[in-house]
């Protein structure tokens, strides 16, 4: 018995070599394959003589990858990395990757500025072997037609790009977009694009005029010939799911020749962080539309001089209120004292200027600097490895959960953990909750991130599990039925398509955190994927599903 026994172990040892031999003869096989069709359809060069895919084998691969990462998390050695990264120059470019893909079984994630929260424009974590990146950093230009007052967008363009287009060509136009200057316009206007014009014009997606798309069978598609379906659909409804966006065509909105920012750090004691935001999350919903004030809470270290002369340091809490307001400056301080006298805003915290310049501003470019600076795609921002998770809020949560949760920044690294509130209301809450797949609208008074960040991979499962369990003690006081969280703030926690089991996925089970992402807005866009992409070839760890 015992002979069997060592006959049958050893005879399942090499089943399971020569499996293991003949899924990586076969994976080469794909890959050899793609790369030959893709070559027979593009040639690796330009006029410039840059080149249009990398490989693994190449030394510029690695910087082609990690160059727009935003989350230090993924530069980890085990995060599964793509067997070739195509930087197209032109929309041909992506047409024939598509085409190839399809036609060799290999996956497609595209990027456009590399900040997804989960890396899911660059990772896969299903069929490792089989996906490629579209990179679309080179399809970035920026047309603006101040006479429509329109402009089309490249998908690989980030917003700063699109900011410095408008600033340089007109001082009364904008768009609501966010803050951060080296998002990308492909993936922020595919999942919303809330930002401090929303109140007042709504998200980028509610902006949008016009689309081009590479879909399914390779083809190009505009607004006329994609449908009112499809085009609904890619305006905050996750374009990948559907195909690739190569450019938007966006409607500017007017804005004052100049605004006020102000961004106030207090630290504060005892009772007047609860009644600060006691009063902000009561009003910044209904007050006027032109003012948007964002808060974030953290923790930080205080210096102070006692009485014997020395330096006394102890970790407090820390308060910034930043805001925007389109119009005078004694017009908002008179605002703020209605408002949110608890903050006390002075005359000398408050900075005039063109509404592009305030996006300097806030990107910390606060020395002077040129608009150019708007064209770099690299951050000022210090982005660590992180985890976040978000939440929308209907009613004014008790005073005694608001400090239970700010205790609990105490329990991370000083400065590590990070609340940021955005508030919603004025033109949010006017458009209908399916205009577009974001259905976020009237109801919602402003929403929260919870964000922590560390610098050693060995400590990654501590600071998770921290940041799950505040979202867990959040649980009674937010959103329900369900559970509402902004789909540009992807958070694989709430579930994923099952990649790595045949490639099936139930629209029961895709519901649990589509119906979180997207309310019954979710069941819509699965028709459309049905409609559009049948053999879901567009497919991702939280991608739309199609019927079967």
């Amino acid at each position: 018995m015992k002979y069997f026994t060592l006959i049958s172990s050893s005879f399942a040892k090499i089943i399971i070599i020569l499996l293991f031999s003949i899924l990586v003869s076969a994976s080469a096989h794909t890959h050899g394959d793609f790369l030959q069709c893709l070559s027979s359809h593009v040639s690796n060069s330009t006029s410039t003589h840059e080149p249009i895919f990398y490989n693994p084998n190449e030394s510029s691969y690695s910087t082609v990858l990690n160059s727009s990462i935003q989350n230090d998390r993924f530069f980890s050695l085990s995060t599964p990395k793509p067997f070739v990264i195509i930087t197209p120059f032109h929309v041909y470019h992506v047409q024939a990757t598509v085409y190839c893909a399809k036609k060799h079984g290999v996956q497609i994630r595209t990027r456009s500025g590399g900040h997804d929260y989960e890396g899911l424009s660059y990772v896969s974590y299903f069929n490792v072997p089989k996906f490629v990146v579209i990179d679309l950093r080179n399809l970035s230009s920026v047309s603006v037609d101040v006479e429509s007052k329109s402009a089309w967008v490249q998908a690989g363009a980030t917003i700063g790009e699109l900011y410095y287009a408008i600033g340089t060509k007109s001082e009364n136009l904008g768009f609501p977009a966010g803050d951060c200057h080296t998002v990308g316009v492909g993936g922020l206007f595919g999942g919303g694009g809330y930002g401090y014009l929303a109140r007042k014009y709504g998200l980028s997606a509610d902006n949008i005029l016009d689309a081009k798309i590479v879909d399914a069978e390779g083809r190009i598609l505009d607004k006329k010939s994609m449908g009112e379906d499809l085009f609904w659909a890619i305006r905050g409804g996750g374009p990948a799911s559907f195909g690739i966006v190569v450019a938007w065509k966006v409607q500017l909105v007017p804005v004052p020749k100049k605004v006020v920012v102000f961004d106030v750090l207090r630290n504060l004691e005892n009772n007047v962080t609860t009644k600060l935001f006691h009063r902000w999350q009561r009003g910044a919903y209904k007050v006027d539309e032109d003012l948007t004030v964002y808060m974030t809470f953290q923790t930080a270290v205080s210096s102070t001089i006692d009485h014997n002369g020395k330096n006394v340091t102890k970790i407090v809490l820390q308060a910034d209120m930043r805001g925007t307001f389109n119009g005078g400056v004694d017009k908002l301080l008179g605002l703020m004292e209605k408002e949110f006298p608890e903050l006390g805003l002075q005359r000398q915290e408050c900075l005039e200027m063109k509404w592009v310049e305030s996006l300097l501003f806030f990107n910390f470019f606060r020395s002077g600097e040129s608009l150019d600076v708007l064209l770099s795609k690299k951050s000022n921002a210090n982005f660590s490895s992180f985890k976040a998770k978000s939440d929308f809020v209907k009613e004014p949560i008790p005073d005694d959960v608001f400090e239970k949760m700010l205790e609990m920044l105490y329990e991370e690294d000083v400065g590590k953990a990070v609340i940021f509130v955005f508030p919603f209301g004025g033109k949010m809450s006017e458009i209908s909750e399916s205009a577009i797949p974001f259905p976020h609208r009237a109801g919602n008074i402003y929403a929260f991130q919870y964000q922590v960040s560390w610098e050693k991979e060995e400590e990654e499962e501590n600071h998770m599990n921290w940041v799950r369990r505040l979202y867990d003690y959040m649980t009674p006081y937010v959103s329900k039925n369900p559970r509402a969280t902004y789909s540009n703030f992807k958070d694989l926690d709430l579930g994923t398509n099952n990649l790595n089991k045949g490639g099936h996925t139930s629209i029961k089970q895709a519901s649990i955190w589509g119906t979180k992402y997207f309310k019954t807005n979710f069941y819509r866009l699965v028709q459309v994927k049905t409609k559009v992409d049948p053999t879901n070839f567009f497919t991702y760890e939280q991608s739309i599903p199609p019927l079967r």
